[in-house]
């Protein structure tokens, strides 16, 4: 995994920005530690940083092909599955390899299929490919939005980076955001509209786009997207195939020149990934690495919820037992948590999941320790159907965001200023129903059938993309490269048209995937109750994020104030509420911290806001 990062002139010398590039660059060091390197034509410049996994000796980029006609120089941040498959096929068509990194892989296929390839790909991956003669750049993404892709048009060019943060090193990107930006962070925050950025120049490549960035400006279309199709296996052949993907996806992930090891909460999904990786290990004759996260005093203050309804620990232990794996525990305390906002913060280059992204942050941090690359079960319950909006008929049917419900609420923090120009139930419909009408459907569909479509495209390009957003940059800021097998592109194409009654197998919470994996787990984790990411449950928690908030208060120049209501940040110092600010796990203390890390974001972002 790398940073990625580049400038294009179009009429310019690119030499006069060689500084710039630099500073583009060295921004996105943790992301790529181990190399790097830098690319320049007359009109374009390429940076590169490296984390190196595969080919760690010839996989230096930017990396630059010569056909008869063209030169092309390419910048690649991610990692295919199917290099090995797509090296032959080719290898058949005259393609000479000098790496076995896939690196080279991405190259060749672009030379010889073009904007094509990313059809080809099993994997996650944001790349810029340069062509000198024609004067044009390539940009791509993958499928389900792994990896990062930000760009900005400026006069007479084209900057393009891995990261906001490095954007924002180019004197032509502005730091101002204007009446979507501050929809985007206090009505839908931290998820954001696809392709948006949040300030006002900066925009994202969508998941599965590709296209061109020339003179003429930026075209990008998408290569890819979930299509509705007849389900004709049988129950006993649908558990079968969801065997088949899952192991698949995770034996294919396994590919590394570098240590690798697995998250392990105790919940389904990591325990099915750590117990995959741990048998395939063992035929290779190495040893799992495994690592959970838990908080100082959780099991004295833990309290059971519908959402909730037990803790991780004694699971953990089970699965430890179970795997014979090297286990590693982080156990992290209150005062970390709290101060870790920040750095989190800047590695997500705006207001995030607070301590959800703060104790990833640290624990990636402990990871990293110990090996260069890790596997996580991200987004099993975004296309399993595991989250409660999916199985509740009541929270289902409801119109809007299931995991965002505040609208008002947040409405009630903004300035009038703002508010009288942002109306703010509008503007998250609007955000609903445009993502829900992109469902693809067949006429025979049931109403249920056809929610449930709507449900996982919700939950794809707005949920997922959240927690996507989260694991990429904590693990990156840390130098650690996180895969996520749930995330293979196949497991989502087939699950979109598996009814529901069948993910629902026998009445439970993601019972196809239990139903598939049934032999690689002990029976109590094979059954256990979706418990969510693990957080603190410390009280002394609310009571740091509260005085930094209250400190803000004290702050007569606090940038806060410029968006928010400073008497309606005092009524939430003061009196705790029940709103759920994002999900299960943004309640009250979290709201606080929000509010918190907007504050820093605005000052050391420098943000303008225009009214």
């Amino acid at each position: 995994m790398c940073g990625i990062t580049g400038i294009v002139t179009w009429q310019e010398d690119i030499a006069r920005q060689q500084k710039t590039l630099q500073q583009m660059q060295s921004v996105l060091t943790n992301r790529g530690p181990d190399q790097n390197g830098v690319y320049m034509d007359t009109h374009c410049a390429l940076a590169h940083t490296r984390l190196a996994v595969i080919d760690v000796e010839r996989g230096k980029q930017p990396m630059t092909r010569t056909t008869h006609d063209e030169t092309y120089t390419l910048v690649y941040n991610g990692e295919l599955y199917n290099t090995d498959t797509l090296r032959t096929a080719l290898q058949k068509e005259g393609a000479v390899f000098t790496t076995h990194c896939d690196t080279e892989v991405v190259l060749q296929a672009y030379l010889h299929w073009g904007a094509a390839c990313t059809e080809r790909f099993n994997g996650i991956f944001a790349f810029a490919i340069w062509e000198q003669e024609k004067q044009r750049l390539f940009l791509a993404r993958d499928r389900i939005g792994v990896k990062p892709l930000f760009y900005a048009e400026i006069p007479d060019g084209f900057v393009f980076a891995s990261e906001i943060k490095a954007l924002l090193q180019h004197p032509a990107v502005p730091h101002t955001i204007d009446k979507n930006g501050i929809a985007q962070i206090l009505l839908l925050g931290p998820g954001r509209s696809a392709g948006c950025g949040v300030f006002q120049t900066v925009k994202e490549v969508k998941r599965a786009y590709c296209g061109y960035a020339t003179k003429d400006g930026v075209q990008l279309s998408p290569y890819w997207k979930l299509q509705a199709k007849p389900h004709t296996e049988t129950i006993a052949q649908t558990i079968e195939h969801v065997r088949y993907l899952v192991k698949d996806a995770v034996t294919r992930q396994l590919v590394s020149d570098v240590p690798i090891g697995t998250f392990l909460s105790g919940g389904l999904d990591s325990s099915l990934l750590s117990s995959i990786a741990n048998g395939v290990l063992k035929e290779r004759g190495e040893v799992l690495h495994t690592f959970s996260v838990d908080y100082k005093d959780n099991e004295k203050y833990f309290q059971k919820s519908h959402f909730q309804p037990n803790s991780d620990p004694d699971y953990i232990r089970r699965m430890m037992d179970y795997l014979q794996c090297q286990h590693h525990w982080t156990v992290l305390d209150t005062p970390q948590l709290a101060e870790a906002l920040i750095p989190a913060m800047q590695a997500r280059d705006l207001p995030g999941m607070v301590d959800v992204d703060s104790s990833l942050y640290l624990f990636c941090g402990e990871i990293k320790k110990h090996v260069t690359v890790a596997l996580s079960g991200e987004c099993a319950d975004e296309l399993f159907g595991g989250y409660p909006w999916y199985r509740d008929p009541n929270i289902r049917e409801r119109d809007g965001f299931p995991w965002a419900q505040s609208t008002a609420y947040r409405m009630q923090f903004l300035r009038d200023e703002f508010a009288e120009e942002i109306d703010g139930e509008a503007f998250v419909t609007a955000a609903y129903e445009d993502t829900i009408q992109q469902a693809d459907g067949l006429p025979d569909d049931s109403p249920l059938e056809k929610r449930m479509r709507q449900m996982m495209l919700l939950n794809l390009e707005w949920f997922m993309q959240t927690l996507l957003d989260r694991k990429d940059r904590m693990s990156m800021a840390n130098a650690l490269e996180v895969r996520v097998p749930f995330c293979d592109y196949r497991i989502a194409e087939y699950l979109y048209n598996v009814p529901w009654e069948m993910k629902e197998y026998k009445g439970y919470e993601k019972g196809l995937l239990r139903a598939a994996m049934q032999d690689y787990l002990p029976e109590e984790v094979l059954w256990r109750k979706k418990s969510p990411y693990p957080k603190t449950h410390n009280p002394n928690y609310l009571q740091a994020v509260r005085k930094m908030l209250y400190d803000i208060l004290q702050d007569k120049n606090a940038p806060l104030f410029q968006l928010v209501k400073r008497e309606e940040i005092e009524q939430l110092c003061m009196r705790p509420n029940t709103v759920q600010w994002y999900g299960q796990l943004m309640a009250y203390p979290q709201t606080i911290a929000y509010f918190v890390q907007l504050n820093v974001w605005l000052k050391t972002y420098d943000v303008m806001i225009l009214g």
